[in-house]
């Protein structure tokens, strides 16, 4: 869940560092993690479909995690992510954002599990891509993307409004690589179906190069690079 706020140096999102020793050990991420049993059902027991019960378990990881409290039903489902098929594990991942009360100062303490999470830090989306672009941080291909489409708004309400603005955008990736360096594609990009990033024509993709990354969506929006 991607957790949002005002604050005096404008839009900000809620990170949160992995433990090194679990999955995106050591990687900067958004709250979240997997649906458990209680997550699939209401209060009178009847099952959820998946989304709803998506809502349920981002509520509770954001809890758990970083003790910040969001209504599922207030949360705007944007996005889903499935990883490529080289990848040992796989995780069918759904990408909802909410807004939590703002802040008059930046350092306000995030409370963490200190199990799963081992730092928190409020960041504009901008700071955050400068960061990893630094070195300084890791960031997974979702998260950065992410972030690059948030980099561009002032507030919590304008970000939240640009998300619903459009149908949750849907992320099968396939993974190639040019003589600079890997490349996720995506549906829409002229290369997806033969996973031929030299292919001419629409753009959806993200260039991971040592140089720097960069997020290109012909289809929706300008590009966007670090």
């Amino acid at each position: 869940m991607v957790v949002l706020r005002n604050s005096v140096h404008g839009l900000e999102t809620l990170m949160l560092r992995k433990n090194s020793k679990i999955s995106f050990g050591g990687m900067w991420v958004f709250p979240g993690g997997r649906v458990d049993h209680p997550d699939r059902q209401d209060s009178n027991g009847t099952h959820l479909d998946e989304v709803t019960a998506a809502r349920h378990a981002a509520a509770r990881e954001a809890l758990e995690e970083a003790a910040i409290t969001v209504d599922p039903q207030s949360m705007i489902l944007f996005a889903y992510w499935y990883p490529p098929e080289m990848l040992t594990k796989r995780y069918s991942t759904w990408f909802f954002a909410a807004q939590v009360q703002d802040r008059s100062t930046r350092n306000s303490a995030v409370q963490i599990d200190q199990g799963e999470i081992v730092e928190g830090e409020w960041m504009t989306p901008q700071d955050c891509l400068q960061r990893h672009k630094d070195g300084a941080i890791e960031l997974a291909a979702p998260t950065w993307v992410t972030l690059a489409r948030l980099g561009g708004h002032r507030s919590a309400q304008e970000a939240l409004q640009y998300l619903k603005s459009s149908p949750p955008r849907y992320h099968v990736t396939r993974l190639v690589y040019s003589e600079r360096g890997p490349i996720a594609l995506w549906s829409g990009d002229a290369g997806y179906e033969n996973k031929d990033a030299a292919a001419s024509g629409a753009r959806h993709r993200l260039e991971m190069f040592s140089g720097g990354y960069r997020y290109l969506d012909t289809l929706n929006q300008p590009s966007q690079s670090d």
